[in-house]
């Protein structure tokens, strides 16, 4: 095959890779971006939107398997009802599969050439790509990596059989009578729930002492008590040993030494990502390492000219809108805009029930960076539209340094509060003070009032509680 030759290389089309591509192509950038799969990466085809969808239809099979009991307040009753988990699939995949042609359909239309197969580098400007129909060798005077990430394996527990990954958890066609998931991070919560809402029997196994350690604890209560009521059972401090010798159980053992054997139909391990920095020549480029991960500066240069780095293997926090924004500020600078990764916040959403967001900086984080801060929370119990809901667990809470009161961070807990992160994020880079918020109109009735009332009650003035 003949070589190819172009300005900028982008090696994955995740969604670190294929916004860089399309916009550097947008820019007049002649670019190639080599994708050993699917246009998407793994937060289209495997991870963030097949999880969503298969969240939202466990959704709404629980509402109507709760309406068929009788015991809803709404006066509305059904008939028994039932799932096919695998026509919920094919739903779930025609979605992914319109958005992939969404994201190859706009890699055409900014110009972008797609090569299909694996790269490895042969040096810093060159790649050699194995391709279904030969090998194909590309040089490049940018070279963008956004290999992404993929999900940890132990040791104790790999992969095959029972054991089971996120990935294929996304696949199954029939809802396993007794899941059991070790991990209680935002993966293994989030899909245990939602099979857990299908009917399956879901028990969590989480190493640490409580769930979801990555947030603080005030976050995660209320998804804490929720658990139970949806009968998932959680063991914390208990740490997977293995599978039992029948193969269709999980051996744990307790942070007291106890040993317990938990019966499983399916044994999901959501118990962190990794990198991928092996299996495309990283030893022929020698780049600095940040542990694990690639060091980069603020526009994602890595230690060799010429040589980018976006997206999960360049750190936490692995977000695809993280890798994204990464991937167009970096086409903008090899088209020669002046531009710097200087973001006061980025939003991370847990899709349990109920979600949890979190913007800047946390009441722990401000008091470790040594602001001296105010802060407040608003509960939803006090909401209007989220008693309509029947959605009133959680809070907002604001976050403000106290001279000036300038927003540091906004969090909250509550069911649906995803879709108010945006607003959360707007007003911290903007440099919002609480004074600004409390001064604002919010419209009624709407959760986002539970964030006018929170800087309201972070001000020492709330009106509806």
């Amino acid at each position: 095959m003949r070589d190819i030759s172009c300005k900028l290389l982008v090696i994955g089309a995740g969604p670190g890779g294929y916004v860089c591509a399309i916009r550097a192509g947008q820019l007049g950038i002649d670019t190639v971006v080599v994708e050993a799969k699917r246009p998407g990466g793994t937060c289209l085809n495997i991870g963030c939107i097949p999880s969503k969808a298969l969240i939202h239809a466990a959704e709404e099979f629980a509402k109507v398997a709760r309406l068929a009991t009788g015991e809803s307040p709404l006066g509305i009753s059904v008939a028994r009802p039932g799932l096919d988990l695998s026509k919920t699939m094919h739903w779930k995949d025609s979605i992914v599969g319109r958005l992939g042609s969404g994201v190859s359909g706009l890699l055409k239309k900014a110009r972008v050439k797609v090569v299909e197969g694996w790269a490895r580098f042969l040096d810093g400007k060159t790649v050699e790509v194995v391709t279904e129909i030969g090998r194909q060798v590309i040089r490049a005077e940018h070279v963008v990596i956004a290999t992404g990430s993929d999900a940890v394996e132990l040791s104790s527990l790999p992969f095959g059989g029972n054991v089971i990954s996120s990935t294929e958890a996304l696949a199954l066609t029939e809802v396993p009578e007794r899941l059991v998931v070790v991990g209680a991070g935002y993966i293994g919560l989030e899909l245990g729930t939602a099979f857990a809402k299908m009917g399956a029997a879901v028990t969590v196994v989480e190493a640490l002492s409580r769930i979801l350690p990555q947030y603080d604890a005030e976050l995660t209560r209320p998804v804490a008590k929720r658990l139970p009521e949806l009968g998932v059972t959680v063991l914390t401090g208990a740490g997977a040993r293995g599978l039992a010798r029948t193969g269709d159980a999980l051996s744990i053992e307790k942070s007291d030494g106890q040993v317990l054997t938990i019966p499983a139909d399916k044994i999901l391990v959501a118990v962190g990502r990794k990198p991928v920095t092996e299996g495309w020549g990283l030893e022929a480029i020698d780049l600095d390492m940040d542990g694990r991960f690639i060091r980069i500066d603020d526009r994602c240069r890595t230690s060799m000219r010429g040589l980018y780095a976006i997206g999960d293997v360049t750190g936490e926090q692995m977000l695809a809108h993280r890798a994204s924004a990464q991937g167009e500020m970096v086409a903008e600078i090899i088209a020669g805009n002046k531009r710097a990764w200087d973001k006061v916040c980025i939003p991370a959403i847990c899709f349990t029930d109920p979600e949890i967001v979190v913007a800047g900086l946390t009441p722990e984080e401000a008091k470790a960076s040594g602001v001296e801060t105010t802060t407040d929370n608003f509960p939803f119990r006090a909401n209007g539209r989220a008693m309509t809901l029947e959605a009133e667990a959680g809070f907002i809470r604001m976050v403000a340094r106290a001279d000036n009161h300038l927003l540091l961070g906004i969090q909250g807990v509550g069911a649906g509060i995803a879709e108010l992160s945006a607003t959360f994020s707007v007003a911290l880079e903007m440099g919002a003070r609480l004074e600004d918020i409390a001064a604002t109109i919010f419209a009624h009735p709407t959760l986002s009032e539970g964030i006018l009332e929170a800087a309201l009650k972070t001000l020492g003035h709330p009106i509806h509680l």
